[in-house]
This record gives C-alpha cells, structure tokens and sequence, in this order.
C-alpha cells in the first residue's frame, strides 16, 4: 500500500484553510441548500418545493423537469404534460448556459457519496484496479433508452441511484441504500471515481451538454505550475486539465472538455494559483 497522499497542504499554508477550501464548501453549501429547499415540505411541512430532482414546481408557479427523464419518457412512448415540457426548456437552457456537468458537482446527491469515496482512497493510499472505458457511460445512457423504449416504461428510474438517493431521504431508504452502499464500496476499493467518471449515464447526459457552455475552469498562471499533481489527485476528470495547463493539443489555457464538472477542487487545492472560474472566450494566459 501507498503512502496517503494530502493533495491541497501547500494551498493551505499559502492561502489559509478556508481560502484552499472555498469551493468545496460552496459545493456543500449548493447541494445541502437544494436538498433542504426539497425536504423541507415533507419534514417541516414548508412547501417551498414540491417534487423531486426529476420534476418539481417551486413556489407553486416554476416547473423544473430534468430533460434527461423527459427524453426517457419520450424513448417510452409517454407524451409529458405540457408543464413538464416547460420544465425540461428551462433546466436544459440552463445547463447548456453553465455547463451540464455542473449538475453532476453542485446538484447530485450521489456526488456526496463518490466525493466521500475519493476522500478514503487517497487517505488510505489505495491504488486503483482496472478502469472502464469513460466511453462506457454513454454506452449505458443509450442502453437506459433502449430498455424505455422496449418496456414502454421509465425502467432506468427504478434504479437510479440518484433518484434513489433523493426519494429515500422523503420516504426512507429501503433496498436502495445497498445500491448506494455498493457505488461507495466500488468507487473506495476498486475503481477511483468509478461510478461518475466510467459508468453513470445521468453523467454522460449532462457532459453532452456542456459542449458549449460559457463557464469554464482555466489555468492563466500555468508558467507557475510545479507539477505536484494536487490538481489531478483530486479533479473528478483528471483527464480534462493536460490540455489546458500543458498545452496539448491547444494553446488556450481554458478547459473546454464537456466532461469538467466545475467542481473548482483543482482551484482550491493549487498553492501556486494557477486555475481560476472563467469564461470559455477568456484567453489570458502568463505563460
């Protein structure tokens, strides 16, 4: 076994912990507001929200519909509600605006759990087994369709770990718990990140749209960089920051990959302030 890795401790001496964890805690911040905002109806009876993460009407006028349900129920044959129709605009012009992976660090539930995997494998020092292709995600995402369209049901959504997730904290866990048990288990003893980065289909839907999202992560100060690799020690997609702070295969210092997620851990955790949120026409660079 390895020795533990701490990636982001030169960051904290630098920049003091709270600076070298700001992201992460506006994560936590996003993610607990959003699941409050939801369970705040069936736990206190405050109905601010009702509905889940696959549709909900906030304040009783604003439908939201997650796009990737509505084109399962259209793969099954079932028209949606004009509502939901609405619903689905609003969330897919929003993720295609800020990037749809956004969704998979600053919304999904499931991400506490794959994040808290992450957090044992480099504490433990654990080296990971064999990954799957990335491609497999998509793989799964049209396989979810296909199985819509032949049972003429929303199969994929009985066992959707994030609807799981969200349904049990309403109604209680029951069997799904094993399910999240077994992602944990996955991501923490076999295959880093393996869950989100190789497999979840909900995943590859959003990464097909943040193509052309505006908001991005750069690396302006990429001269300063020292190669101590805390960036890609914690980056969900450590794959998506080469190109952007080596250089490879383009110049700009911006990550364009749909794959980011946004999550601003490579920022956090860089003691030398290399990466920073921007825009993706932000072509500033010191190197």
């Amino acid at each position: 076994m390895s020795q533990p890795t701490r990636p982001g401790q030169d960051a904290i001496a630098v920049k003091g912990w709270l600076r070298a964890h700001q992201w992460l805690l506006l994560r936590r911040l996003c993610q607990s507001g959003i699941l409050a905002l939801f369970l705040a109806g069936p736990w206190f009876g405050l109905w601010l929200v009702k509905g889940n993460l696959s549709s909900s009407l906030t304040l009783g006028v604003l439908p939201l519909t997650d796009p990737y349900l509505l084109l399962q129920s259209l793969a099954a044959g079932i028209l949606p509600a004009g509502t939901a129709l609405l619903g689905a605009a609003i969330v897919l012009g929003f993720y295609l605006l800020v990037g749809g992976r956004v969704f998979c660090a600053w919304v999904c539930p499931v991400n506490l759990i794959t994040d808290l995997a992450a957090w044992g494998r480099r504490r433990l020092g654990l080296k990971s087994g064999r990954s799957p292709d990335s491609r497999s995600r998509y793989g799964f995402l049209a396989g979810t369709l296909v199985a819509a369209a032949a049972t003429g049901t929303l199969a994929w959504e009985w066992v959707n770990p994030v609807s799981l997730a969200h349904r049990g904290l309403i109604f209680g866990m029951g069997a799904g718990i094993w399910l999240l048990l077994g992602i944990f288990l996955y991501d923490l003893l076999l295959v880093s990140r393996g869950w989100c980065g190789h497999l979840c289909p909900m995943g590859a839907f959003y990464g097909l749209l943040g193509r052309t999202a505006l908001l991005r992560v750069a690396a302006p100060r990429r001269a300063a960089c020292d190669d101590c690799m805390d960036c890609f020690n914690v980056c969900p997609e450590p794959q998506v920051i080469r190109p952007a702070l080596k250089g490879v295969g383009q110049e700009s210092p911006v990550i364009y990959s749909p794959d980011c997620t946004t999550c601003g851990r490579c920022i956090d955790v860089c003691g030398k302030q290399v990466f920073k949120l921007t825009h993706r026409f932000d072509q500033r660079s010191t190197s």
